[in-house]
């Protein structure tokens, strides 16, 4: 089984995006422009939670920005696994009428999304809590294929592979011993998911969107990387009071006001900041279109222009460290641009 070795080493609705400019590269396009170039038009369904969320929240910017056009749904489940979304396909399934067998952002079930577009893409992934542990892949990560296989298909089934949590998590607190199985730091669990998530594409024959390869090169540098602030005093700190956190690909620490009015400090050190969010948009953007995003003009607010070409290096080095191998995404038109 060929695995990637790391280097250096809520809830949006529907998406259409619409541009006219780019290049054809597969997928569906659209007519030439005046100028004469034609876009390169992906229909993407991503079956996930909030990490495909987070991962796609910018990926109608970069599209657009690159010139190409983007029709994006999302089936997502709060913290969803692989087994939660065989199980609402099954509600679903006994009885249409059960809101247990809908997506809350859609209002639709998972047959009904797959027969709303022809797909040239549906990716799955599995829950970030569970994703070093292929065991809780299977056998649902094969169920929910076969019936994506079933009602779509002309659409490439992709995996989408998620981030480890921020090095300073509270799931790698040095003070608790980890349970058997399960990851002591960040550098464990990135190595456990990218094995993972290798098994599973390797097992589907399915191509892989690295983003839990991007955040760990991004992570690794030793001049862009996220360190904790070990000069900042937690247990003393006043609103609004923060740790640097420089370079956090991850939401980290934030103040959050409770019920009774008063603030208490939090920490996220799973979901993905502005940052990350980038980062895993351009990354699919490099995977799915083909084309490099270094170079890319969009960039969102709290990103400047030297860490946004950081990050669109980094997402470029994890695309291309694919290129060749299997777990690549063939080039190419996908089955859904002859229909």
């Amino acid at each position: 089984m060929k695995r990637l070795e790391g280097a250096s080493s809520a809830w949006p609705p529907l998406v259409l995006v619409a541009v006219l400019l780019g290049l054809p590269l597969g997928g569906r396009t659209s007519a030439q422009t005046p100028g004469g170039r034609t876009p390169t038009t992906v229909r993407l369904l991503t079956v996930g939670n909030s990490f495909s969320q987070d991962a796609t929240r910018y990926l109608p910017d970069v599209v657009k920005a690159q010139g190409d056009v983007l029709v994006h749904h999302q089936a997502g489940i709060p913290g969803g696994t692989l087994q939660q979304h065989c199980e609402k396909a099954d509600a679903h399934a006994k009885d249409p009428a059960d809101p247990r067998g809908l997506y809350v952002n859609s209002k639709l079930s998972l047959v009904q999304e797959l027969k709303a577009e022809p797909w040239d893409f549906v990716t799955i992934q599995q829950a970030s809590i569970r994703s070093h542990d292929y065991a809780t892949y299977q056998p649902f990560a094969d169920r929910l294929v076969a019936i994506i296989k079933e009602l779509a298909p002309g659409a490439r089934i992709v995996v989408h592979e998620t981030w480890a949590y921020r090095r300073d998590d509270p799931r790698f607190d040095p003070k608790k011993k980890p349970a058997p199985g399960e990851p002591a730091d960040q550098e464990a669990m990135y190595h456990g998911l990218a094995e993972a998530y290798h098994t599973l594409a390797g097992h589907l024959e399915a191509p892989i969107i690295p983003v839990g390869d991007a955040f760990h090169i991004a992570d690794a540098d030793a001049k862009w990387g996220y360190r904790p602030d070990t000069k900042f005093d937690l247990a003393a700190a006043v609103m609004p009071a923060l740790p640097d956190q420089t370079h956090s690909l991850h939401v980290g620490r934030k103040w959050v006001k409770q019920e009774d009015g008063s603030f208490k400090m939090t920490m996220d050190g799973h979901h993905s900041s502005v940052a990350g969010r980038y980062l895993g948009a351009l990354t699919f953007y490099e995977s799915l279109y083909g084309k490099s995003v270094v170079g890319c003009t969009f960039r969102p607010n709290g990103v400047n222009a030297e860490y946004a070409a950081f990050l669109q290096e980094s997402a470029h080095q994890a695309t291309a460290a694919l290129k060749g191998t299997s777990f690549q995404i063939p080039r190419g038109v996908p089955a859904s641009a002859s229909r």
